[in-house]
């Protein structure tokens, strides 16, 4: 049995399936997104959704939705199911599901009577196109199917309405036909692997609407055209491909190219292995370069994002090669901003005053996970010239002072990982000496002072030890309170004595400016006060301010986002603490945290982990369907897990 699999009984049960998400994406930034019942709940679903650089930055809806119909002696059975104004349902297709699974591509099996057909949906790795296999697993009389494209044309973040500017002219390609509804969109080709008829009936299908969107106080109703459908017959034991894609394919290859991108596909048969084929998800190619995806369906590739989950998505999964493509393009953007010139590459938010530290820290495990010897061969110069820059005053908002320390102004802009703004004010003005970015900057003047030692640069390496001796004097005197814990940040005569899980990365780090006993203080009070079975809390409960569910309006989601809900990825950096302050005494207590994300591959997006959770229970999944950071650490703390006590 599949380790992701749903019988009849959830899959008829629309509040129970329609919250089930399911994402496939490519290296090309295009994805195809939907519930598990194929029916679209978000103006981000579709079944094809790729880039259109020549409109704008953003992703677009060609394809919405694709209803089959199974005929039998002139009836008809539509397994297509959507939502239309007013909560109405139809045609109510689910009731036909008798199970889904997903092993190494997601299957759903439908029963009409004596009719018994499967629904493989693959999406091409590098190639932005679509493919379905439909195979009759079993019938007791000629069968015919049709095959009905919902077609939306439109930039992922508005809605299309029946207009008489959409064109409705087509061509015939081989086996289908090729579209677009607009100026400026690439050709559609929609093309199916054996002879078909082609039947031209052009209509709009009003009032389809998106129940995610309304809930989050969105416009959530669209109108979609339906330019014909295709029909053929089909054997028993037979399989057709559908593909879907902005390039021609030759459909004679359509079968085999199939079975090539099942067999590219890893099983998802554990937690782990679903992980690593989320990591995979993440990755994206542009120009001869590589990037992160922060998260789908609507993050770009940002700076921090790819620096904290570059190592867990690439060097836990002993996937170096791709650590090195994707930390080449960076660097390139690294050395734009040391010389003051505009970001030549494609990673959002390189301003942004920790990144170049969160920089290091990626570099820094490379040396940790793959190689000590390549890691200063690789990144050693970038390493010291980040130091340098920094030092130097070559930030405009990264100062260092008199102390050592780093100061950095936020009040009139978010400049840390709690980002969320409300009216363009920022909801936690993290600002002057901030945790992390100074544990950070302690734990990079060290690794760098350990670079220049292997690299015979003695004096160098004085040089940085004595500055992060500083730095290390100060941040206990300034950070470290009487009640054991950090202190968030410091703004002139302005103390932050909230409880945050920002003090855990000074104490998860390589170097850490704390000793042994302030880690398991630090450690103590986060996990009375900030661990939940999802992952680390924003804020205490016990703190003001404390708003642990993310729900509403734009605005009021936006005050909730870091004021106690719960982010899975900052569990790796409680982890790693555990490892460092209790040893091989903390395996079988941090093996029972994976148990609480374990069992969130089976609910919001199927096989992978959402953005973040509400603070109280029952921790509901909220924000993007899948998350760069979240599913990098947990792989890198299974990874440390394994390494640590010899589980390989």
């Amino acid at each position: 049995m599949s380790y992701l699999r749903f019988d009849k009984t959830l899959m008829t049960n629309l509040q129970e399936s329609l919250p089930k998400e399911i994402l496939r994406t490519n290296r090309s930034g295009a994805y195809s997104c939907s519930s598990i019942v194929d029916c679209n709940t978000r103006k981000y679903h579709g079944l094809l959704v790729v880039p259109v650089p020549e409109i704008d930055d953003e992703n677009h809806v060609l394809i919405s939705s694709l209803d089959e119909t199974v005929i039998q002696h002139g009836a008809e059975f539509n397994l297509g199911l959507h939502r239309y104004l007013g909560g109405n349902y139809s045609p109510n297709g689910h009731k036909y599901i008798r199970d889904w699974e997903w092993d190494k591509v997601p299957t759903t099996l439908y029963r009409v009577g004596g009719v018994q057909l499967k629904k493989e949906i693959v999406f091409q790795h590098f190639t932005n196109r679509v493919l379905i296999r439909y195979t009759l697993l079993d019938a007791h009389s000629v069968t015919t199917l049709r095959l009905k494209p919902f077609l939306a044309f439109r930039n992922v973040e508005s809605l299309t309405h029946e207009n008489s500017v959409a064109r409705q002219d087509y061509s015939l390609c081989d086996n289908g036909i090729k579209t677009k509804m607009y100026d400026g969109y690439p050709e559609l080709f929609m093309q199916v692997s054996k002879k078909s008829d082609w039947h031209f009936d052009p209509h709009w299908y009003r009032g389809i609407e998106y129940q995610r969107e309304m809930e989050l106080g969105y416009d959530y109703a669209e109108d979609l055209y339906v330019p014909g459908y295709f029909e053929f017959n089909i054997r028993k034991g037979e399989s057709v491909v559908f593909s879907a894609g902005v390039e021609e394919l030759t459909m004679r290859n359509a079968k085999k190219l199939f079975d090539e991108e099942v067999e590219v596909h890893k099983s998802r048969d554990s937690f782990t292995q679903c992980l690593i084929n989320a990591a995979h998800q993440f990755h994206y190619e542009k120009d001869g370069e590589e990037y992160i995806i922060a998260g789908y369906p609507w993050f770009k590739c940002r700076a921090r994002d790819t620096f904290i989950a570059l190592p867990g998505l690439t060097l836990a999964c002993d996937e170096k090669e791709h650590f090195k493509a994707v930390m080449d393009t960076c660097i390139k953007a690294i050395e734009d901003i040391i010389n003051n010139r505009p970001v030549s590459v494609k990673i959002y938010e390189m301003d942004a005053p920790d990144v170049l530290l969160w920089a290091v820290w990626s570099m820094q495990q490379y040396a940790l996970l793959a190689s000590r010897k390549e890691a200063v061969e690789l990144y050693g110069k970038t390493v010291y010239d980040i130091i340098n820059f920094i030092k130097q005053g070559g930030h405009e908002n990264l100062i260092l002072h008199e102390n050592g320390l780093l100061y950095a102004n936020g009040r009139d802009k978010a400049i840390t990982w709690m980002n969320s703004c409300v009216n363009g004010r920022p909801c936690v003005p993290r600002s002057g000496y901030i945790v992390e970015f100074n544990a950070l900057w302690y734990n990079a003047l060290k690794f760098c002072a350990s670079i220049q030692q292997d690299l015979g640069f003695s004096d160098g390496a004085n040089e940085m030890n004595a500055l992060a001796d500083k730095v290390g004097a100060s941040f206990k005197n300034t950070f470290l309170n009487q009640h054991g814990y950090l202190l968030d940040y410091i703004d002139g005569d302005y103390i932050s004595w909230s409880v945050r899980p920002n003090m855990l990365i000074a104490t998860s780090l390589e170097y850490s400016p704390l000793d042994k006993q302030e880690k398991k203080k630090v450690l103590d009070i986060c996990t009375k006060e900030l661990l939940t079975r999802k992952g680390i809390r924003s804020l205490s409960p016990k703190s003001g301010g404390y708003n642990p569910i993310y729900e509403g309006g734009q605005a009021q989601r936006d005050a909730a986002y870091h004021q106690g809900t719960v982010w899975p990825f900052m569990a790796g950096f409680y982890l790693e603490t555990c490892a460092k302050v209790y040893n091989r005494t903390a395996y079988s207590f941090m093996d029972r945290i994976f148990v609480g994300l374990e069992e969130e591959l089976n609910f919001h997006c199927i096989g992978t982990l959402p953005e973040l959770f509400d603070g109280n229970p029952p921790f509901h999944g909220r924000g993007a369907l899948s998350f760069a950071m979240n599913v990098a650490e947990v792989l890198r703390m299974n990874r440390i897990m394994n390494d640590m006590f010899n589980l390989n």
